[in-house]
């Protein structure tokens, strides 16, 4: 018998479907990209003080379950490297 995985924290965009915080518009890539840039949970909640310790937490719970679609959101969002700034060295 297999049970259904419910979250209580994580929600869906309306048009694009991208998995967020409930009753915010930051999205699981934000954390998830938050936390590859080094930064804890604590951290995370410190830089995003609108969010709870628990929500963060459910956001890498729900990115360790979906992997896939997370990074797929991450890489739509991405900037290209050739409309990056970068400075020119002298």
């Amino acid at each position: 018998m297999e049970t259904t995985v419910a979250y209580r924290y994580i929600t869906r965009k309306e048009k694009s479907g991208e998995p967020i915080i409930k009753g915010t518009r930051t999205s699981v890539r934000v954390i998830v990209q938050n936390w590859r840039l080094g930064m804890t949970p604590e951290e995370i909640v410190r830089g995003l003080p609108h969010l709870t310790l628990a929500q963060v937490f459910e956001a890498m719970s729900y990115y360790y379950d979906n992997q896939a679609e997370v990074d797929d959101y991450i890489e739509q969002n991405r900037i290209p490297e050739e409309l990056l700034y970068r400075p020119k060295s002298k």
